[in-house]
């Protein structure tokens, strides 16, 4: 695959094996940097290559721990910036604070927002992404920004299982949107939870709207965290009758409780994508699938050093 040698891709701590499968897609190999600490704890970052007037990208998760991998991205993008890198492009694969994104209450911030000046602060020309939790968090940013969905890979993957008497479940209201997408997709039915929400962690699904009796369930969203979401309808559909259950989420965030949860849920199989790197312990769990999305960030990655349309890109990997 022929590239522009300007073009220099680098990879925080967070997810360094996924920034390594974008490279082996491109074919070009992964920017040379020295990430280390000072002994207080402060972040220090050496960029090994020469990127002046090169075309740079820096892939980084905000995943846990969200703050300190934050600044280490804000600290390598000021680095290209100061290496006098031509073209800066943050490549998040999963972007953290993206569900601070509103006041629903007094005195609340809306950290999403801060985070997005951070990082044009800090010098980035563009961001790439995957399901920021909502589509208008690109509007946060004063810069442009690429947003790749999950459903490219997961979606792949549903339809070559070819599941049948499949009914999309969105495990509650504010996911129909994604839900009706996987639908019609799929050729599925839609069914809808309606869930009530005690705390951060704690919900409890108690009604469904549409048909799930002798159904085989799909629930997929953008993010699992604590799981108690899928957990809970999952419970409601296999009462109501439901055959088998399959859960998909491009964001594997598997925080607190969620691994216990799942384990013990009535869910066949959970299916996440690699944007955040899974533990020992989710790995052991027989019922969980990682799948990639390096082929599609490689493929974003060289249409946006190209200049050419990442929208096209839906079409094709589809």
């Amino acid at each position: 695959m022929f590239l522009n040698d300007n073009l220099k891709i680098f990879s925080g701590s967070s997810n360094p094996d996924l920034a390594g499968a974008v490279c082996k897609y491109l074919e070009i190999p992964l920017g040379g940097a020295k990430i280390g600490s000072f002994p207080d704890g402060e972040k220090v970052i050496r960029i090994e290559d020469d990127v002046r007037g090169r075309d740079c990208f820096v892939m980084q998760s905000t995943c846990n721990p969200v703050d300190e991998h934050l600044v280490e991205l804000l600290i390598f993008v000021d680095c290209l910036r100061r290496a006098s890198a031509v073209r800066i492009t943050a490549v998040i694969p999963y972007f953290g604070y993206a569900r601070q994104d509103r006041k629903d209450e007094g005195r609340v911030p809306i950290t999403a927002k801060l985070v997005a000046n951070l990082i044009a602060t800090a010098g980035a020309d563009r961001v790439l992404a995957i399901d920021l939790h909502a589509h208008q968090l690109q509007g946060f940013f004063d810069i442009p920004v690429d947003h790749l969905s999950g459903e490219l890979v997961l979606g792949r993957f549903f339809k070559a299982k070819k599941i049948r008497d499949l009914t999309v479940v969105s495990p509650d209201v504010g996911n129909i949107k994604m839900a009706a997408s996987y639908a019609a997709h799929l050729n599925g039915e839609l069914a809808i939870v309606h869930k009530r929400r005690f705390s951060g962690s704690e919900v409890e699904a108690d009604e469904i709207i549409g048909d799930v009796q002798g159904r085989n369930i799909l629930m997929c969203d953008d993010i699992i965290a604590t799981a108690g979401t899928v957990c809970s309808a999952a419970r409601l559909v296999k009462q109501r009758g439901a055959e088998k259950v399959y859960v998909g989420a491009t964001h594997g965030v598997l925080a607190g409780p969620a691994l216990e949860r799942l384990e013990k849920a009535p869910i066949d199989e959970v299916i996440v994508t690699d944007t955040i790197p899974q533990t020992e312990r989710a790995k052991q769990l027989g019922n969980i699938t990682v799948l990639s999305v390096a082929a599609m960030l490689g493929e974003a990655i060289k249409r946006i050093h190209r200049n050419e349309s990442v929208s096209n890109l839906f079409n094709q990997l589809g």
